[in-house]
């Protein structure tokens, strides 16, 4: 046998929430439709042929791209329209899947990438939010640099030929602070957000302007050669619009006659809004939307957020949601008349700095999205939802040549067809030999049952929840509950540092070694209360924000408090101590008493009862406010603060209770430490360090220094802190986000997940018993060669020591495809009658490597029997004894393999039995891409 004949080439890739009660909605069984209405094909958009699977179609690919400089135009100018089933561009039906990439979440260095990703991934659109806060972060003062330059990445998704749908808002929710909303915004005088109030209006028209201007300044919009085809004002405004009555109402009408007399030349959208107006498209957000009607007959099916996973709170576990379900829900999307939808998120991302939202929101907005928090796959969810883009695109000229609704079969209680023809379907036989265009989607929702049924003259199987894909309405091309794709393993791996991290420390502290970050470390105290000019006095409790402007997420409180004799007495005599009552307190409340911590109280609005060691005589009593992200979602945002609420008072003294809610207090911005800016190299010289001793670790209320190197390579770099408390870092002054290692509780994590039935956030989650968050993602682009200075500031004692440094990459993937799945969707093409076919290929095996990466070892395959799954697999009673040396030659030292599941390729090991290939391999750093690594 020929093994070389039988390896498939591979073939290098040319191309590449919002919080609320999160309530699934159940597709229901579509009732037999009204009879169809034809036209006639539209000419195709998208060029289709055996390389199709290597990447499904994308907005490059459907208009010439005539320049990529900075002034040149992107594609020949194009009008964008819609009419009852579809968006149209250049006056054409589309069927358009988005991608969710949020630029502010990423660093401008890694966007091509992310972008090459989804585009690879089989998107038409990346969708962005607009951040408010980020580029108007004082009154009329604009910023459109660094992660925020919005112009650099529209241009970069340009340059992909992809198209761009811009929600502009500006209110974003997002899971980001405030909502997106600027902070000065609530000092307005007679400001209300979201509603029929003058004063709002007037700033948000003015944003919105400044906005559109911007893009018409830059000729971003397709009619002038550039990809903005769709964009958004307003966002799940009908969530919260019935609080605001009429003046909501209004509000709503105001922001859509506003926004369409801005004269983009393209829709505006509303989300999750079903009174808006006529010339205004509403759509839907959530989990699932195959069961969303627009409002109106005139408008297209559209999915603005499919929420393809969910974000973390400290303290809480982390979401996920299997890829099966995600494909049924797109699939079914598209099977009941959808025609754009868009992942939230496709890449999640990091809410650097104080970016996140509140309350208790985590710095992570990985968002268990097909690329992952550091901008790598996540297999197998990126690679199934892949193939089902490529399996919707084979559908879609038949998707648009449907002017009605599909021809709908009942194939069971549970079970029925949607079919796409250009002209009626006779289903009780084959279609083959017909020369109409014809595409069928066959779902079963029962979640339990696997079902058999007949229709174009032959039998189905369908697993549970699931839908399968017959671009031709003959052969299977897709199934959403079986994954071809392989599995990849992340791992957080030590790299070896560019130069020697290795100094003599200053002191030899217990367990640190050489996996550790770095033995020397420098420390220094913060101040505890007022430390500063910008200290004032004033009478009663004021609110955190109209103190801080959230200029730092801390607020010291600091009163004084004079214990009598008589007081100490009746403690004594009673046994007991007083307490400090706070009614309301949000997020993070400290009571210290004379420069000692005495508790904490940790939650949204909950009340605090802190018992407290007085001394006899005059006692300084400070509490320090903490916020830990700005509500991001409902009504009435402008009225939420934060801070103390309610009475602050001490019980339990020898005459009474006192209240201090209206005494003399010293107010204090932030801590000194962060004014001072001596998380920068420039202001070392600003704190007093000194070496740390073993006395320094598990100290609260310090500061925490080291030098260190980058790890060498291109990888990811994420750093380990669990073994710290909560507070913030930096690398070389630039502020990674907030960081806290609150354990979320021991139950609510499965031991499997199934993906059958209806998702919601609580149903597949992981992490229970372990901290919500350990790792954080370091941009390499943060980081230089050597000496990178890593700032940390700690609020109740961690210990520094055990901090590591670490590169994030795949180091194991697996597959297992079994020799009756289907054949490759590389081997659909089109024929001259305008129906694709499939030729009798054999199924086919992937395995691929991170970029920069290879195939270093097969640890194991099996053709025959195998039993377990990733990184658990062993061989059955059937196995090709020839199965590991034919994929070793196949796979080892290549970045990606295909491989024939055939009898062909290993010969037949068990006559008469179903065989299954089943691979684990391992990732190396490429021979190629490897640097010599100095001596340590």
């Amino acid at each position: 046998m020929k093994w070389k004949y039988y390896i498939a080439k591979v073939a290098a890739l040319t191309v590449p929430r919002c919080a609320f009660s999160a309530s699934t909605l159940l597709p229901p069984m579509a009732a037999s439709p009204s009879p169809s209405r034809f036209r006639p094909l539209l000419p195709l958009l998208v060029v289709v042929g055996a390389c199709f699977a290597a990447s499904a179609s994308a907005a490059g690919q459907l208009r010439e791209v005539v320049g990529k400089g900075t002034d040149g135009l992107f594609f020949e100018p194009f009008n964008v329209s819609y009419d009852h089933r579809a968006v149209r561009v250049g006056g054409e039906r589309r069927m358009l899947v988005s991608a969710g990439v949020h630029y502010p979440r990423a660093t401008p260095e890694m966007w091509p990438s992310i972008i090459a990703k989804c585009k690879e991934g089989g998107a038409d659109v990346i969708e962005t939010y607009i951040f408010w806060n980020g580029h108007e972060p004082a009154k009329g003062q604009y910023y459109f640099e660094e992660r925020f330059d919005l112009v650099r990445f529209i241009k970069l998704v340009a340059a992909e030929g992809l198209f761009l749908f811009l929600r502009i808002g500006p209110y974003a929710c997002a899971e980001w602070n405030f909502g997106g909303f600027p902070v000065w915004l609530r000092d307005i005088p007679g400001i209300e957000f979201r509603t029929d109030n003058e004063p709002y209006k007037a700033e948000m028209q003015t944003f919105v302007t400044k906005i559109v201007d911007m893009m018409k300044d830059e000729k971003l919009y397709s009619w002038q050669g550039g990809p903005i085809i769709l964009q958004q004002i307003e966002n799940e405004y009908g969530n919260i619009q019935g609080k605001y009555g009429q003046a909501g109402k209004r509000y709503m009408q105001w922001a859509a006659q506003m926004a369409l007399g801005l004269d983009t030349g393209i829709p505006w959208v509303m989300c999750r809004q079903t009174d808006a107006p006529e010339q205004i498209l509403d759509t839907c957000n959530a989990f699932y939307c195959d069961g969303f009607k627009p409002n109106s007959y005139n408008k297209p099916t559209i999915w603005t957020e499919d929420w393809d996973g969910w974000y973390a709170d400290w303290g809480g576990p982390l979401p996920h949601r299997p890829a099966e379900d995600s494909a049924f829900a797109v699939a079914r999307f598209y099977q009941r008349g959808g025609s754009l939808q868009n992942y939230y998120m496709y890449f999640g991302g990091t809410n650097f700095a104080r970016t996140a939202g509140g309350p208790l929101q985590i710095t992570s907005y990985d968002y268990d999205a097909p690329i992952n928090e550091y901008g790598m796959l996540r297999q197998p969810k990126w690679g199934h939802l892949k193939d089902l883009h490529t399996a919707i695109k084979l559908c879609e000229p038949a998707l648009i040549a449907v002017d009605g609704s599909p021809q709908y079969v009942k194939l069971g209680s549970m079970q029925e067809a949607h079919i796409y023809s250009s002209a009626k379907v006779h289903t009780n036989g084959s279609t083959a030999g017909n020369a109409q265009i014809c595409s069928a989607f066959l779902a079963n929702i029962d979640e339990h049952k696997y079902v058999s049924v007949w229709i174009f003259g032959k039998s189905y199987n369908l697993p549970p929840w699931s839908v399968s894909i017959l671009p031709d309405c003959e052969n299977v091309a897709f199934n959403t509950a079986r994954v071809g794709a392989q599995t990849s393993v992340f791992t957080f791996e030590s790299g070896s540092p560019s130069h020697s991290s290795r100094r003599e420390p200053s002191v030899l502290l217990p367990g640190v070694r050489g996996s550790y970050l770095s033995s020397t470390w420098w420390t220094s105290k913060e101040t505890i209360g007022t430390w500063g000019d910008g200290s004032f006095a004033t009478q009663g409790i004021l609110e955190h924000l109209n103190v801080t402007k959230d200029i730092s997420d801390y607020l010291w409180y600091t009163t004084s408090v004079n214990i009598s004799d008589e007081d100490v007495a009746f403690w004594s005599s009673k046994g007991v101590l007083p307490s400090l009552i706070i009614d309301q307190i949000r997020d993070v409340a400290r009571v210290f008493v004379n420069g000692k911590l005495a508790g904490s109280q940790v939650g949204h609005w909950v009340s605090l009862k802190q018992p407290i060691q007085f001394v006899r005589g005059l006692n300084e009593l400070t509490l320090l406010s903490e916020i830990v992200g700005l509500q991001n979602y409902g009504a009435f945002l402008e009225k939420d603060g934060a801070g103390f609420k309610g009475q602050v008072k001490l019980t339990g003294l020898s005459n009474g209770d006192t209240d201090l809610t209206n005494s003399a207090w010293t107010y204090q911005v932030g801590l000194k430490g962060e004014f001072s800016m001596i998380y920068t190299p420039e202001k070392q010289e600003c704190a007093e360090w000194s070496a740390m001793q073993t006395d320094n670790i598990q100290s609260p209320f310090t500061w925490y220094k080291t030098m260190v190197d980058a790890p060498e390579g291109t990888d990811p770099v994420a750093i380990d802190l669990g073994s710290m408390g909560k507070g913030q870092a930096w690398v070389n002054g630039r502020l990674i986000g907030r960081y806290w290692s609150l354990v979320a509780p021991e139950s609510g994590c499965p031991s499997s997940c199934n993906y059958p039935g209806a998702y919601s956030e609580t149903k597949c989650q992981s992490n229970c018993g372990m901290p919500t968050q350990s790792w954080y993602h370091i941009p390499r682009e943060w980081l230089q060669e050597s000496n990178n200075l890593l700032v940390l500031f700690e609020e109740t004692g961690g210990d520094p020591s055990k901090i590591s440094l670490e590169v994030h990459y795949t180091k194991t993937i697996c597959s297992r495809i079994s020799e009756n799945y289907y054949p490759p969707l590389s081997a659909w093409s089109w024929l001259d009658t305008g129906r694709v076919s499939v030729d009798s290929v054999a199924p086919e095996l992937l395995l691929r490597c991170d970029d920069g990466y290879e195939i270093s070892r097969i640890t194991f395959a099996s053709y025959g029997t195998p039993s377990g799954g990733c990184q658990n697999f062993s061989k059955g009673k059937c196995h090709a004894a020839s199965t590991l040396d034919f994929v070793t030659e196949a796979c080892v030292g290549k970045n990606k393999c295909a491989i024939s599941v055939s009898n062909d390729v290993f010969g037949d090991p068990c006559r008469g039995v179903l065989k299954d290939l089943a691979v684990e391999a391992e990732c190396s750093l490429s021979s190629a891409t490897k640097e010599p690594r100095d001596e340590m």
